[in-house]
């Protein structure tokens, strides 16, 4: 019966599912791998480094993507590898993963908890499958398409539980969180995120993957950052995607690398996109 069932989330291709669980199951295994190295040098003494555009890059970040690519390279040699640290390799392949090893590095060597390591697999241009793992939190967030999105805390219990978006329906009812208010503010492409969230019911800014999960949980209905690249957006927006809400840049289009991302319960996303773009 399970079988049936997933084929039938599938679209009836039964191939196609088995291949996005196996997909799912290197991604979790990786995370395994990754969190206990993540946690080896979280509030440690850490060589970082301050790349061109100004971000910081620790040791951890390296060492976290290459295993990635070592565990993705032995298992599919001709996927191809969209990564933050280590750049492209085969972009033009079907089958694509993005690695962001440690999203979230400032607050990694600053000794906060919320990073965490994401990895998607994106097949002739449709992410297929999402992972968001944070160790400090012991919380993970995963997703695969058809197949729902789905949650596990470890402070609580090892069993996944089934997550959705919010059904929140108006902004004054609404929490919604943005990534750094300057950034957003001197990017000049949401000019209305003022006044929305002087509209909302509650703002906080929760920057980097948090945000997304939080949405994705039902515990907020919106997540907006500026300055994002594909490696950031990928796993938060398929985990959101199938817990039932919605993801865009802030003109509307489906595209990781726009610069801009919004998510959204799916029940505002509209009403949101034309409250930010509109001073």
């Amino acid at each position: 019966m399970a079988g049936v069932m997933e084929e039938l989330l599938d679209g009836g291709d039964v191939d196609l599912a088995a291949e996005r669980r196996r997909w799912l199951e290197l991604a979790l295994a990786i995370c395994d791998e990754t969190d206990p190295l993540a946690m080896g040098s979280f509030r440690r003494d850490v060589r970082v480094s301050t790349k061109p555009d100004r971000t910081l890059v620790s040791e951890a970040d390296t060492a976290i993507e290459r295993l990635a690519r070592d565990r993705i390279h032995s298992a599919y040699p001709d996927h191809g590898l969209v990564g933050e640290e280590l750049g492209t390799e085969a972009g033009d392949a079907p089958v694509r993963w993005y690695i962001d090893p440690i999203d979230g590095t400032h607050n990694f060597v600053r000794g906060v908890p919320l990073f965490g390591t994401l990895l998607a697999v994106e097949r002739d241009g449709v992410l297929e499958v999402g992972v968001i793992s944070a160790p400090a939190l012991r919380d993970r967030w995963y997703a695969r398409r058809g197949g729902g999105a789905w949650a596990v805390h470890r402070n609580e219990s090892d069993d996944p539980r089934r997550i959705r978006v919010s059904t929140v329906a108006t902004v004054p009812d609404a929490q919604v969180l943005y990534g750094s208010g300057r950034d957003i503010a001197g990017s000049g492409r949401m000019p209305g995120l003022r006044p929305l969230l002087a509209h909302a019911w509650r703002e906080r800014g929760f920057g980097d993957f948090w945000g997304y999960a939080l949405v994705a949980e039902g515990a907020a209905e919106v997540m907006v950052e500026v300055g994002l690249k594909s490696w950031d957006a990928a796993a938060p927006a398929i985990v959101v995607e199938e817990a039932g809400g919605r993801w865009s840049d802030v003109d509307g289009g489906r595209r990781l690398d726009a610069g801009t991302f919004v998510v959204t319960n799916g029940v505002m996303h509209d009403e949101i996109l034309r409250r930010l773009r509109t001073a």
